[in-house]
């Protein structure tokens, strides 16, 4: 109870993250770039289907003159 009243009396401190970059390089993982996903061979059905879209628009124009 005395931790809630003291939260009240002087409210809570909020600090930001550590500086440090935990080894990442500020670099964001994604699969989106990996060939196994762009062609859609991993599974997924909704990569199946993304892949199935990339490979018609890719198509678009090729068989017109």
């Amino acid at each position: 109870m005395a931790d809630i009243d003291d939260i009240i009396e002087g409210g809570l401190v909020f600090r930001s993250a550590p500086k440090g970059n935990g080894g990442q390089d500020g670099k964001v993982k994604t699969k989106a770039k990996k060939k196994k996903y762009i062609t859609g061979a991993h599974g997924s059905g909704s990569a199946r289907q993304k892949a199935k879209y990339r490979e018609q628009r890719a198509n678009r124009g090729k068989g017109r003159k």
